[in-house]
């Protein structure tokens, strides 16, 4: 998987973040206990292995979306040194945060807008069915079926599209569409 920039992971949608992690994180080969410090644990022993941590993340090609992710769920606290995500310690998480406060609001939001994710899948679909060839070798007949069939299932998924942006801009007062 390539790298995932910083200004990529902020436009992504949180499950696209969540999966890249999954398919491409470094840390999946690691012990997971690795990045947070444990209770009880002396300052000196956590700032040795913060530091090995902070050096997986540095490598890994999706640093930032993990970084994106914790953000979002609101990962560190400026109080407390007990944990590495995204290459960032807690209170390195919690400045950050704190300075693109207004963007996480609303890339959270967009996370929780199922419309918004609906309007996604189905623009994708649609890409997928206006690419589709309908199978001509099969004779005239199945032909001519086969392309009906095609030909209805993109007007559908045009018309659900249209129909859900048009909510959307009834919502944000737009009377007719740019």
């Amino acid at each position: 998987m390539p790298s995932m920039t910083s200004e990529h992971a902020q436009r992504s949608r949180r499950d696209v973040l969540q999966a890249a992690v999954a398919a491409a994180g470094v840390c999946r080969t690691v012990d997971p206990d690795a990045f947070f410090r444990a209770e009880g644990e002396q300052y000196i022993t956590w700032q040795a292995r913060r530091a090995e941590a902070i050096r997986v993340c540095t490598g890994c090609p999706v640093r930032a979306a993990c970084e994106e992710l914790a953000l979002r769920d609101e990962d560190g606290r400026a109080t407390e040194d007990d944990m590495v995500r995204g290459g960032l310690t807690g209170p390195e998480l919690a400045a950050v945060r704190a300075h693109h406060a207004e963007r996480l609001a609303a890339a959270v939001d967009a996370d929780r807008d199922t419309e918004g994710q609906r309007l996604d899948a189905l623009t994708v679909q649609l890409q997928r069915a206006a690419v589709k060839n309908p199978d001509k070798a099969a004779g005239h007949r199945t032909a001519s079926r086969a392309q009906t069939a095609h030909n209805a299932e993109v007007r559908n998924l045009v018309a659900q599209i249209r129909e859900i942006r048009t909510a959307r801009r009834a919502r944000t007062g737009w009377r007719t569409a740019a």
